[in-house]
């Protein structure tokens, strides 16, 4: 009987030069999302690509630093922002964090930033060196680190979420605007840490009471912190998810499925 013969292995998919995908991203452009864009803080040069075809070309493009980097000197804002969803989070280093941080200016995309700082091994040294900034878009970026990694890193003890929502509570009606925005997300995503962090947020949200946000002409809102936990226990409960943390640590990580 005649041997049956291996499959050849499937080659690797080509790596996506410079040049490619700066036109792939080129062509994906409208006007329509150009001007959404511009909204939210967006500055030339910029395609105008839709998040839906940014997460296309991650899937395409995978986990590729190298290219990360070029798209990034660029200083196209899709090129950017796709950047930052193919960066690789073992290999990005503390000033590539810094300065992506303070260049970025498109506000929806400051969670991706803080997202692969959580990510990479230097979240919770980020997340310090942060918050003590005169810089506002890294103390804004700190406290959406601070979220990320309540819901990321098991190692850091709770009291230091505590004292975040300790001095969220006394400074954040105070804080400039988008850092006052960061830091209401951060009371709401450390409330899904664990039960005993739920019900300390809950309690810093009743205290500290509206949070006003001024989002410029965009359809942004200001979320509400206490039905907002309750609503993400709720649906981790229905997922059998301990917290919604424990949620968060087994989906595909925001940065790349968002």
């Amino acid at each position: 009987m005649k041997a049956a013969t291996k499959a050849a292995p499937k080659k690797a998919a080509a790596r996506l030069t410079l040049a490619e995908t700066m036109k792939l991203l080129e062509k994906a452009g409208s006007a329509q999302t150009r001007k959404t864009y511009l909204r939210h803080g967006a500055q030339e040069p910029l395609f105008g690509v839709s998040f839906a075809t940014l997460k296309v070309l991650v899937k395409k493009i995978g986990v590729d630093h190298e290219l990360a980097r070029q798209l990034w000197e660029t200083k196209n804002s899709d090129a950017r922002t796709l950047a930052v969803k193919i960066a690789d989070p073992a290999q990005v280093t503390p000033g590539e964090l810094d300065r992506w941080t303070k260049e970025m200016r498109m506000g929806m995309c400051f969670s991706y930033l803080a997202a692969l700082a959580a990510e990479s091994p230097h979240g919770p040294a980020k997340a310090k060196e942060w918050l003590a900034s005169p810089e506002e878009s890294l103390r804004s970026a700190a406290w959406t680190l601070a979220g990320f990694l309540s819901n990321l890193d098991e190692s850091t003890p709770d009291s230091w979420f505590l004292d975040r929502l300790s001095h969220i509570e006394k400074h954040i009606h105070a804080a400039p605007n988008a850092e006052r925005a960061a830091m209401n997300m951060a009371v709401i995503t450390i409330g899904g840490r664990n039960p005993a962090l739920r019900k300390a947020a809950t309690a810093a949200a009743r205290r500290i009471g509206k949070v006003e946000v001024d989002h410029g002409d965009t359809a942004c809102k200001t979320p509400d912190a206490i039905p907002y936990i309750e609503k993400m226990w709720a649906h981790a409960a229905s997922k059998k998810f301990s917290s919604p943390a424990a949620q968060e640590r087994a989906r595909e990580p925001m940065r790349t499925r968002c």
